[in-house]
């Protein structure tokens, strides 16, 4: 399955709450769905495994930091992955699952 394209859910936990992240990407932006706010950002692919986003709009000096992304495994309809903000070694993991 390509997951470079499509529409993803990412649940994870904030505080105590499991929140979940709704977002779709095209091969060059990627548009996110957070508590009823939109953000987009762009895409640059690094190779078929690696891409980093970057906010279009960022709002505060954390989110002009592009973030980088690494697809772990994958399965039919999912894809673990690791990311970190560049420059920062504290890597944190998650799971995104392609919605059809």
């Amino acid at each position: 399955m390509d997951f470079k394209t499509g529409t993803f859910e990412f649940t994870t936990t904030v505080d105590g709450d499991e929140v979940t992240t709704t977002f779709e990407r095209t091969n060059d932006i990627e548009v996110d769905y957070f508590k009823g706010r939109q953000d987009s950002s762009t895409v640059k692919w690094i190779n078929d495994c690696e891409y980093i986003l970057k906010r279009i709009n960022p709002k505060s000096r954390a989110e002009e930091k592009p973030i980088h992304i690494k697809i772990l495994t994958t399965t039919n309809s999912s894809y673990t992955f690791e990311f970190n903000t560049v420059g920062d070694a504290k890597k944190l993991r998650g799971t995104a699952i392609k919605k059809h």
